[in-house]
Protein backbone atom coordinates (compact mmCIF):
# COMPACT_ATOMS: atom_id res chain seq x y z
CA UNK A 1 0.00 0.00 0.00
CA UNK A 2 1.05 3.39 -0.50
CA UNK A 3 1.61 5.15 2.97
CA UNK A 4 5.33 6.29 1.79
CA UNK A 5 6.20 5.42 5.64
CA UNK A 6 9.84 4.14 5.65
CA UNK A 7 9.09 2.55 9.26
CA UNK A 8 6.73 0.19 8.09
CA UNK A 9 8.52 -0.36 4.70
CA UNK A 10 11.57 -1.19 7.02
CA UNK A 11 9.62 -3.78 9.19
CA UNK A 12 8.23 -5.45 6.43
CA UNK A 13 11.46 -6.15 4.61
CA UNK A 14 13.10 -7.96 7.70
CA UNK A 15 9.65 -9.88 8.20
CA UNK A 16 10.45 -11.23 5.05
CA UNK A 17 14.10 -11.80 5.43
CA UNK A 18 13.67 -13.65 8.43
CA UNK A 19 10.21 -15.58 8.36
CA UNK A 20 10.34 -18.86 5.95
CA UNK A 21 9.56 -19.68 2.27
CA UNK A 22 7.11 -22.05 3.68
CA UNK A 23 5.36 -20.42 6.54
CA UNK A 24 4.90 -17.57 3.97
CA UNK A 25 3.59 -19.56 1.17
CA UNK A 26 1.01 -20.99 4.34
CA UNK A 27 -1.06 -17.92 4.60
CA UNK A 28 -2.54 -15.15 2.26
CA UNK A 29 0.69 -12.81 0.75
CA UNK A 30 -0.64 -9.70 3.34
CA UNK A 31 -3.13 -11.54 5.26
CA UNK A 32 -6.42 -9.29 4.17
CA UNK A 33 -9.18 -11.50 3.67
CA UNK A 34 -10.18 -13.04 0.48
CA UNK A 35 -12.54 -10.49 -1.29
CA UNK A 36 -14.15 -13.27 -3.02
CA UNK A 37 -17.57 -11.17 -3.09
CA UNK A 38 -19.73 -7.27 -4.06
CA UNK A 39 -20.49 -7.14 -0.05
CA UNK A 40 -16.51 -7.37 0.84
CA UNK A 41 -15.82 -4.79 -1.87
CA UNK A 42 -18.32 -2.62 -0.73
CA UNK A 43 -16.46 -2.86 2.86
CA UNK A 44 -13.33 -2.14 1.19
CA UNK A 45 -14.82 0.77 0.36
CA UNK A 46 -15.83 2.36 3.17
CA UNK A 47 -11.64 2.75 3.26
CA UNK A 48 -11.22 4.57 -0.10
CA UNK A 49 -11.79 8.21 1.71
CA UNK A 50 -8.63 9.67 2.74
CA UNK A 51 -9.16 9.15 6.70
CA UNK A 52 -7.86 12.60 7.61
CA UNK A 53 -8.80 16.20 7.85
CA UNK A 54 -7.09 19.38 5.80
CA UNK A 55 -8.47 22.40 7.66
CA UNK A 56 -6.13 21.89 10.31
CA UNK A 57 -3.60 23.00 7.81
CA UNK A 58 -4.88 24.89 5.67
CA UNK A 59 -6.88 26.93 7.28
CA UNK A 60 -3.93 28.88 8.51
CA UNK A 61 -2.53 29.48 5.23
CA UNK A 62 -5.15 31.77 4.26
CA UNK A 63 -6.54 35.15 5.27
CA UNK A 64 -8.82 33.63 7.46
CA UNK A 65 -6.33 33.30 10.01
CA UNK A 66 -4.69 35.93 12.38
CA UNK A 67 -2.73 36.15 14.98
CA UNK A 68 -4.75 36.18 18.41
CA UNK A 69 -2.07 37.45 20.62
CA UNK A 70 1.97 35.91 21.86
CA UNK A 71 -0.05 34.57 25.35
CA UNK A 72 -2.22 32.22 23.14
CA UNK A 73 -1.13 28.36 22.51
CA UNK A 74 0.99 27.93 19.72
CA UNK A 75 1.70 24.50 17.78
CA UNK A 76 4.37 24.07 15.46
CA UNK A 77 1.75 22.81 12.76
CA UNK A 78 -0.65 26.16 13.40
CA UNK A 79 2.96 28.26 13.07
CA UNK A 80 4.30 27.01 10.06
CA UNK A 81 1.34 27.01 8.39
CA UNK A 82 0.75 31.00 9.41
CA UNK A 83 4.35 31.40 8.17
CA UNK A 84 3.55 29.56 4.70
CA UNK A 85 6.79 26.54 6.13
CA UNK A 86 7.33 23.47 4.70
CA UNK A 87 6.29 20.93 7.59
CA UNK A 88 7.49 17.74 7.49
CA UNK A 89 6.60 16.14 10.63
CA UNK A 90 4.13 12.84 10.34
CA UNK A 91 1.52 13.55 12.81
CA UNK A 92 -2.66 13.61 12.82
CA UNK A 93 -3.90 16.89 11.03
CA UNK A 94 -0.93 17.41 9.16
CA UNK A 95 0.20 17.71 5.34
CA UNK A 96 2.11 14.21 5.72
CA UNK A 97 -0.42 12.58 7.17
CA UNK A 98 -3.04 13.85 4.45
CA UNK A 99 -0.88 12.69 1.80
CA UNK A 100 -0.12 9.28 2.91
CA UNK A 101 -3.71 8.97 4.10
CA UNK A 102 -5.22 9.81 0.53
CA UNK A 103 -2.77 7.42 -1.28
CA UNK A 104 -4.09 4.43 1.18
CA UNK A 105 -7.69 6.11 -0.11
CA UNK A 106 -6.17 5.40 -3.80
CA UNK A 107 -5.15 2.30 -2.41
CA UNK A 108 -8.10 0.70 -1.46
CA UNK A 109 -10.32 2.35 -4.02
CA UNK A 110 -7.41 0.58 -6.41
CA UNK A 111 -8.05 -2.78 -4.97
CA UNK A 112 -11.63 -2.56 -5.34
CA UNK A 113 -11.75 -2.72 -9.31
CA UNK A 114 -8.95 -4.43 -9.21
CA UNK A 115 -11.28 -7.28 -7.33
CA UNK A 116 -14.14 -6.34 -9.66
CA UNK A 117 -12.33 -7.21 -12.63
CA UNK A 118 -11.52 -10.62 -11.15
CA UNK A 119 -14.67 -11.20 -10.46
CA UNK A 120 -16.43 -9.84 -13.41
CA UNK A 121 -18.45 -7.22 -12.19
CA UNK A 122 -18.73 -4.10 -14.73
CA UNK A 123 -22.20 -2.43 -14.84
CA UNK A 124 -22.37 -1.66 -11.04
CA UNK A 125 -22.57 1.00 -8.15
CA UNK A 126 -19.33 -0.65 -6.36
CA UNK A 127 -17.46 0.52 -9.85
CA UNK A 128 -18.57 4.00 -9.78
CA UNK A 129 -18.09 4.65 -6.11
CA UNK A 130 -14.19 3.34 -6.24
CA UNK A 131 -13.29 5.29 -9.73
CA UNK A 132 -14.99 8.31 -8.02
CA UNK A 133 -12.80 8.09 -4.77
CA UNK A 134 -9.96 7.45 -6.85
CA UNK A 135 -10.63 10.85 -8.62
CA UNK A 136 -11.49 12.65 -5.37
CA UNK A 137 -8.48 11.78 -3.75
CA UNK A 138 -6.17 12.79 -6.20
CA UNK A 139 -7.86 15.84 -7.10
CA UNK A 140 -7.34 17.22 -3.41
CA UNK A 141 -3.27 16.00 -3.51
CA UNK A 142 -3.08 18.01 -6.46
CA UNK A 143 -4.68 21.31 -5.33
CA UNK A 144 -2.99 20.53 -2.06
CA UNK A 145 0.66 19.51 -2.99
CA UNK A 146 1.05 21.41 -6.91
CA UNK A 147 0.36 24.75 -8.58
CA UNK A 148 -2.96 25.60 -9.42
CA UNK A 149 -4.34 24.35 -12.33
CA UNK A 150 -3.98 26.68 -15.72
CA UNK A 151 -4.36 25.35 -19.05
CA UNK A 152 -1.40 27.74 -20.28
CA UNK A 153 1.05 26.03 -18.02
CA UNK A 154 -0.33 22.66 -16.46
CA UNK A 155 1.58 20.45 -19.29
CA UNK A 156 4.57 21.17 -17.62
CA UNK A 157 3.83 21.85 -13.92
CA UNK A 158 4.90 19.47 -11.78
CA UNK A 159 1.62 17.39 -10.76
CA UNK A 160 1.30 13.90 -8.17
CA UNK A 161 1.42 10.64 -8.60
CA UNK A 162 -1.74 9.14 -10.39
CA UNK A 163 -1.83 5.38 -9.30
CA UNK A 164 -4.07 3.31 -11.16
CA UNK A 165 -3.46 -0.10 -10.03
CA UNK A 166 -2.92 -2.16 -6.89
CA UNK A 167 0.55 -2.37 -5.61
CA UNK A 168 1.87 -5.88 -6.03
CA UNK A 169 5.58 -4.97 -5.20
CA UNK A 170 7.46 -3.58 -2.04
CA UNK A 171 9.25 -0.88 -3.63
CA UNK A 172 7.87 0.44 -6.53
CA UNK A 173 8.96 3.21 -8.23
CA UNK A 174 7.35 6.36 -9.00
CA UNK A 175 7.79 9.98 -10.56
CA UNK A 176 4.97 12.79 -10.62
CA UNK A 177 2.53 13.26 -13.98
CA UNK A 178 2.32 17.08 -14.97
CA UNK A 179 -0.22 18.97 -13.71
CA UNK A 180 -2.53 18.41 -17.08
CA UNK A 181 -2.03 14.54 -17.18
CA UNK A 182 -3.68 14.43 -13.55
CA UNK A 183 -6.66 16.59 -14.38
CA UNK A 184 -6.57 14.07 -17.23
CA UNK A 185 -7.20 11.08 -15.31
CA UNK A 186 -9.27 12.33 -12.40
CA UNK A 187 -11.74 13.74 -15.16
CA UNK A 188 -11.49 10.49 -16.69
CA UNK A 189 -12.34 8.54 -13.49
CA UNK A 190 -15.09 11.38 -12.77
CA UNK A 191 -17.14 10.88 -15.83
CA UNK A 192 -16.75 7.00 -16.35
CA UNK A 193 -17.84 6.65 -12.49
CA UNK A 194 -20.67 8.80 -12.81
CA UNK A 195 -21.52 5.94 -14.90
CA UNK A 196 -22.31 3.39 -12.54
CA UNK A 197 -23.09 5.95 -9.44
CA UNK A 198 -26.62 4.77 -7.88
CA UNK A 199 -28.54 6.50 -5.97
CA UNK A 200 -29.39 6.77 -1.86
CA UNK A 201 -31.04 3.32 -1.87
CA UNK A 202 -27.54 1.34 -2.07
CA UNK A 203 -26.21 2.21 1.26
CA UNK A 204 -27.16 1.51 4.77
CA UNK A 205 -25.35 4.83 5.52
CA UNK A 206 -25.62 7.09 2.26
CA UNK A 207 -23.39 9.90 3.44
CA UNK A 208 -20.60 8.26 3.55
CA UNK A 209 -20.34 7.70 0.19
CA UNK A 210 -20.93 8.82 -2.97
CA UNK A 211 -24.02 8.32 -3.91
CA UNK A 212 -25.02 10.48 -7.31
CA UNK A 213 -25.45 13.86 -5.82
CA UNK A 214 -22.30 13.56 -3.98
CA UNK A 215 -20.25 13.02 -7.28
CA UNK A 216 -22.61 15.92 -9.31
CA UNK A 217 -21.79 17.97 -6.39
CA UNK A 218 -17.73 16.87 -7.11
CA UNK A 219 -18.04 17.33 -10.11
CA UNK A 220 -19.60 21.12 -10.12
CA UNK A 221 -16.07 21.72 -8.05
CA UNK A 222 -13.54 19.82 -10.31
CA UNK A 223 -15.13 22.00 -13.35
CA UNK A 224 -15.36 25.18 -11.61
CA UNK A 225 -11.36 25.11 -11.00
CA UNK A 226 -11.18 23.57 -14.65
CA UNK A 227 -13.33 27.12 -15.63
CA UNK A 228 -16.24 25.23 -17.58
CA UNK A 229 -18.78 27.26 -16.28
CA UNK A 230 -21.71 25.50 -18.36
CA UNK A 231 -20.42 21.96 -16.54
CA UNK A 232 -20.43 23.41 -13.25
CA UNK A 233 -24.01 24.92 -14.22
CA UNK A 234 -24.76 21.51 -15.10
CA UNK A 235 -23.84 19.36 -12.22
CA UNK A 236 -24.66 22.12 -10.22
CA UNK A 237 -28.68 21.83 -11.27
CA UNK A 238 -28.53 18.08 -10.90
CA UNK A 239 -27.85 18.60 -7.31
CA UNK A 240 -29.69 21.82 -6.76
CA UNK A 241 -32.72 21.65 -9.13
CA UNK A 242 -32.98 24.38 -11.53
CA UNK A 243 -34.68 26.53 -9.70
CA UNK A 244 -32.79 28.57 -6.06
CA UNK A 245 -34.71 26.89 -3.27
CA UNK A 246 -33.70 26.13 0.07
CA UNK A 247 -34.59 22.86 0.91
CA UNK A 248 -30.87 21.52 1.17
CA UNK A 249 -28.94 24.67 1.44
CA UNK A 250 -27.64 24.92 5.63
CA UNK A 251 -29.83 27.20 7.23
CA UNK A 252 -28.57 28.44 10.49
CA UNK A 253 -31.41 30.67 10.64
CA UNK A 254 -33.97 28.70 11.78
CA UNK A 255 -31.87 24.82 12.14
CA UNK A 256 -29.06 26.49 14.20
CA UNK A 257 -29.72 29.65 15.74
CA UNK A 258 -33.77 29.76 15.47
CA UNK A 259 -33.37 26.40 16.85
CA UNK A 260 -31.66 27.41 20.01
CA UNK A 261 -29.26 24.76 19.86
CA UNK A 262 -26.37 24.70 22.46
CA UNK A 263 -22.49 24.75 21.45
CA UNK A 264 -22.31 21.47 21.47
CA UNK A 265 -25.23 20.89 19.55
CA UNK A 266 -24.34 22.66 16.79
CA UNK A 267 -21.00 21.26 16.38
CA UNK A 268 -22.94 17.65 16.22
CA UNK A 269 -25.02 18.71 13.97
CA UNK A 270 -23.33 20.65 11.46
CA UNK A 271 -21.06 17.61 10.75
CA UNK A 272 -24.03 14.91 11.04
CA UNK A 273 -25.84 12.69 8.05
CA UNK A 274 -29.36 14.08 9.38
CA UNK A 275 -28.31 18.12 7.96
CA UNK A 276 -29.80 17.90 4.72
CA UNK A 277 -26.85 20.27 3.51
CA UNK A 278 -24.23 17.59 4.14
CA UNK A 279 -23.66 15.40 1.11
CA UNK A 280 -20.12 13.41 1.84
CA UNK A 281 -19.22 13.35 5.40
CA UNK A 282 -15.93 11.89 6.43
CA UNK A 283 -12.76 12.05 9.02
CA UNK A 284 -10.27 10.62 10.73
CA UNK A 285 -8.07 10.67 14.00
CA UNK A 286 -8.00 14.11 15.21
CA UNK A 287 -7.34 16.64 17.71
CA UNK A 288 -8.65 19.40 15.65
CA UNK A 289 -11.75 19.52 17.31
CA UNK A 290 -10.57 20.10 21.01
CA UNK A 291 -7.55 22.48 20.10
CA UNK A 292 -8.68 24.90 17.16
CA UNK A 293 -10.30 27.27 19.10
CA UNK A 294 -7.10 27.93 21.32
CA UNK A 295 -4.44 27.87 18.44
CA UNK A 296 -2.88 31.35 18.00
CA UNK A 297 -3.15 31.87 14.73
CA UNK A 298 -7.30 31.72 14.47
CA UNK A 299 -9.91 34.22 14.61
CA UNK A 300 -8.71 36.89 16.63
CA UNK A 301 -11.01 39.95 17.52
CA UNK A 302 -10.26 42.09 14.31
CA UNK A 303 -10.75 39.18 12.18
CA UNK A 304 -14.46 38.16 13.73
CA UNK A 305 -15.39 41.40 13.17
CA UNK A 306 -14.25 41.22 9.55
CA UNK A 307 -15.97 37.82 8.87
CA UNK A 308 -18.83 37.83 11.28
CA UNK A 309 -19.74 40.99 13.62
CA UNK A 310 -20.38 43.57 10.81
CA UNK A 311 -22.49 41.63 8.96
CA UNK A 312 -23.10 40.39 5.82
CA UNK A 313 -23.13 41.40 1.86
CA UNK A 314 -26.89 42.18 2.88
CA UNK A 315 -25.92 44.46 6.15
CA UNK A 316 -27.52 41.75 8.12
CA UNK A 317 -26.35 40.15 11.25
CA UNK A 318 -24.84 36.69 10.13
CA UNK A 319 -27.21 33.91 11.84
CA UNK A 320 -23.84 31.73 12.02
CA UNK A 321 -22.86 32.09 15.64
CA UNK A 322 -19.45 33.24 17.01
CA UNK A 323 -18.69 31.98 21.07
CA UNK A 324 -16.30 32.40 23.03
CA UNK A 325 -14.20 35.47 23.99
CA UNK A 326 -10.42 36.87 23.34
CA UNK A 327 -8.66 34.47 23.02
CA UNK A 328 -11.18 31.38 22.38
CA UNK A 329 -13.24 32.97 19.58
CA UNK A 330 -14.75 30.45 17.24
CA UNK A 331 -17.29 29.19 15.14
CA UNK A 332 -18.56 25.36 16.41
CA UNK A 333 -18.36 22.97 13.78
CA UNK A 334 -16.00 20.40 15.27
CA UNK A 335 -17.20 17.57 17.66
CA UNK A 336 -14.67 14.90 19.03
CA UNK A 337 -15.81 11.52 18.91
CA UNK A 338 -13.21 9.18 21.66
CA UNK A 339 -12.62 5.71 20.14
CA UNK A 340 -11.22 3.22 23.40
CA UNK A 341 -8.59 1.08 22.28
CA UNK A 342 -8.17 -0.23 25.50
CA UNK A 343 -10.83 -0.44 28.06
CA UNK A 344 -8.78 -1.29 31.10
CA UNK A 345 -6.19 1.31 30.51
CA UNK A 346 -8.85 3.92 29.53
CA UNK A 347 -6.80 5.03 26.74
CA UNK A 348 -7.78 5.17 22.78
CA UNK A 349 -7.64 8.13 20.02
CA UNK A 350 -9.80 11.14 19.11
CA UNK A 351 -11.34 11.11 15.57
CA UNK A 352 -13.26 13.99 13.80
CA UNK A 353 -16.20 14.07 11.35
CA UNK A 354 -16.70 16.46 8.93
CA UNK A 355 -18.33 17.66 5.56
CA UNK A 356 -16.43 17.42 2.45
CA UNK A 357 -19.33 18.12 -0.10
CA UNK A 358 -22.26 20.02 0.55
CA UNK A 359 -25.21 21.86 -1.06
CA UNK A 360 -23.81 24.98 0.20
CA UNK A 361 -20.54 24.60 -1.85
CA UNK A 362 -22.16 23.67 -5.24
CA UNK A 363 -24.51 27.15 -5.37
CA UNK A 364 -21.70 28.61 -4.77
CA UNK A 365 -20.39 27.30 -7.44
CA UNK A 366 -22.88 27.74 -9.34
CA UNK A 367 -23.58 31.54 -8.81
CA UNK A 368 -19.96 31.99 -9.95
CA UNK A 369 -20.13 30.37 -12.89
CA UNK A 370 -23.10 32.47 -13.57
CA UNK A 371 -20.98 35.12 -13.19
CA UNK A 372 -18.60 34.14 -15.90
CA UNK A 373 -21.33 32.88 -18.44
CA UNK A 374 -22.67 36.58 -17.84
CA UNK A 375 -25.92 35.29 -16.26
CA UNK A 376 -25.92 38.38 -13.17
CA UNK A 377 -29.18 37.69 -11.95
CA UNK A 378 -29.56 33.91 -11.82
CA UNK A 379 -25.74 34.28 -9.63
CA UNK A 380 -27.63 37.39 -7.34
CA UNK A 381 -30.63 34.76 -7.38
CA UNK A 382 -28.15 31.83 -5.70
CA UNK A 383 -26.16 34.73 -3.73
CA UNK A 384 -29.83 35.98 -2.05
CA UNK A 385 -30.59 32.30 -1.42
CA UNK A 386 -27.81 31.20 0.87
CA UNK A 387 -28.05 34.86 2.37
CA UNK A 388 -31.60 33.76 3.24
CA UNK A 389 -30.99 31.04 5.99
CA UNK A 390 -27.71 32.19 6.89
CA UNK A 391 -28.69 36.26 8.18
CA UNK A 392 -30.85 37.03 11.28
CA UNK A 393 -34.35 39.41 10.23
CA UNK A 394 -34.01 38.17 6.05
CA UNK A 395 -37.01 39.77 4.43
CA UNK A 396 -37.36 40.85 0.93
CA UNK A 397 -36.09 44.22 1.58
CA UNK A 398 -32.64 42.69 2.50
CA UNK A 399 -32.30 41.31 -0.97
CA UNK A 400 -29.11 42.88 -3.12
CA UNK A 401 -30.18 43.85 -6.42
CA UNK A 402 -27.67 43.63 -9.53
CA UNK A 403 -27.54 47.73 -8.56
CA UNK A 404 -26.33 47.11 -4.78
CA UNK A 405 -23.85 44.57 -5.69
CA UNK A 406 -22.16 46.65 -8.72
CA UNK A 407 -22.16 49.61 -6.31
CA UNK A 408 -20.95 48.44 -3.34
CA UNK A 409 -18.39 45.68 -4.00
CA UNK A 410 -16.31 46.88 -6.67
CA UNK A 411 -12.61 45.53 -6.64
CA UNK A 412 -9.45 46.21 -8.20
CA UNK A 413 -8.87 44.04 -11.49
CA UNK A 414 -5.73 43.04 -9.31
CA UNK A 415 -7.60 41.30 -6.60
CA UNK A 416 -8.76 37.87 -8.13
CA UNK A 417 -6.03 37.06 -10.89
CA UNK A 418 -7.67 33.48 -12.05
CA UNK A 419 -5.69 32.24 -15.05
CA UNK A 420 -9.17 33.36 -17.35
CA UNK A 421 -9.64 36.90 -17.41
CA UNK A 422 -12.85 38.01 -15.23
CA UNK A 423 -14.68 40.76 -17.10
CA UNK A 424 -14.77 44.28 -15.36
CA UNK A 425 -18.96 43.92 -15.28
CA UNK A 426 -17.94 41.07 -13.55
CA UNK A 427 -15.52 42.09 -10.49
CA UNK A 428 -18.22 42.80 -8.21
CA UNK A 429 -20.66 39.78 -8.28
CA UNK A 430 -17.24 37.38 -8.22
CA UNK A 431 -16.28 39.61 -4.99
CA UNK A 432 -19.31 39.72 -3.26
CA UNK A 433 -19.96 35.42 -3.51
CA UNK A 434 -16.17 35.13 -2.54
CA UNK A 435 -16.63 37.35 -0.32
CA UNK A 436 -19.83 35.33 1.13
CA UNK A 437 -18.50 32.35 0.73
CA UNK A 438 -15.36 33.35 2.98
CA UNK A 439 -17.08 33.60 5.83
CA UNK A 440 -19.57 30.78 5.26
CA UNK A 441 -17.14 28.11 5.18
CA UNK A 442 -14.84 29.62 7.98
CA UNK A 443 -12.42 27.22 9.55
CA UNK A 444 -13.12 24.75 6.79
CA UNK A 445 -10.13 24.32 4.70
CA UNK A 446 -11.80 25.70 1.97
CA UNK A 447 -10.63 29.37 1.47
CA UNK A 448 -7.36 27.96 0.68
CA UNK A 449 -8.31 26.48 -2.56
CA UNK A 450 -10.37 30.03 -3.42
CA UNK A 451 -6.98 31.74 -3.04
CA UNK A 452 -5.40 29.47 -5.57
CA UNK A 453 -7.73 29.37 -8.16
CA UNK A 454 -7.62 33.26 -7.97
CA UNK A 455 -4.37 33.55 -6.57
CA UNK A 456 -5.53 36.16 -4.09
CA UNK A 457 -2.29 37.55 -2.19
CA UNK A 458 -2.92 36.98 1.73
CA UNK A 459 -1.20 39.14 4.39
CA UNK A 460 -0.45 37.88 7.82
CA UNK A 461 0.33 40.23 11.09
CA UNK A 462 2.78 38.40 13.40
CA UNK A 463 3.55 39.67 17.13
CA UNK A 464 7.22 39.79 17.65
CA UNK A 465 6.94 41.38 20.94
CA UNK A 466 3.89 43.01 22.73
CA UNK A 467 4.79 45.80 20.88
CA UNK A 468 6.27 45.12 17.60
CA UNK A 469 5.10 42.77 14.74
CA UNK A 470 5.78 41.99 11.61
CA UNK A 471 4.23 41.73 8.33
CA UNK A 472 4.35 38.63 6.60
CA UNK A 473 2.67 37.97 2.81
CA UNK A 474 2.18 35.45 0.56
CA UNK A 475 2.30 37.07 -3.26
CA UNK A 476 0.90 36.21 -6.15
CA UNK A 477 2.69 33.30 -7.77
CA UNK A 478 4.24 32.68 -5.13
CA UNK A 479 5.42 28.53 -4.96
CA UNK A 480 4.64 28.11 -1.57
CA UNK A 481 1.21 27.59 -2.75
CA UNK A 482 1.80 24.23 -3.57
CA UNK A 483 2.30 22.43 -0.13
CA UNK A 484 5.75 20.54 -0.01
CA UNK A 485 6.00 16.51 -1.23
CA UNK A 486 6.27 14.74 2.10
CA UNK A 487 10.10 13.74 2.90
CA UNK A 488 9.17 10.23 2.79
CA UNK A 489 8.56 10.10 -0.72
CA UNK A 490 10.84 12.49 -1.88
CA UNK A 491 13.34 10.17 -0.44
CA UNK A 492 11.89 7.76 -2.78
CA UNK A 493 13.22 9.85 -5.28
CA UNK A 494 9.84 12.12 -5.75
CA UNK A 495 10.56 15.52 -6.52
CA UNK A 496 9.91 18.50 -4.80
CA UNK A 497 7.79 21.05 -5.63
CA UNK A 498 10.17 24.18 -6.25
CA UNK A 499 11.09 27.13 -3.24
Amino acid sequence: MKKYNLIKQTILAVFLVFTSCDDILDESPDNRTEIDSLEKISELLVNAYPQAIYASFLEPLTDNADDKSLSATQTQLNDFMYEWSDFFVDENDTPTNYWNEAYEAISQANQALASLDELGFTDVNQRGEALLCRAYAHFMLVNIFAKAYNPSTASSDLGIIYVTESETILLPEYKRSTVQEIYDSIEADLVEGLKYIGNDLNYSEPKFHFTLRAAQAFASRFYLVKGEWQKVVDYSNAVLGNGSGVADIRDYRNDYRGAGLSYSAISLRFSSAIEPANLLLAGGPSIYAREHFLLRFQLSGDLAAELFFRGNAAGLEWSEQVFGQDLFLNVPKYDEYFKITNQAAGVGEAFVQVPILTTDETMFNRAEAYVMLGEFQLAADDLNTLLSVKSQRYSNAAVLSLNDITTNFGVDSNTYTPFYQIPVAALPFINVILRTKRSVFYNEGLRWFDIKRHDIIVEHERDITPRVSETLVLPKGDNRRALQIPTEAQSRGILPNPR
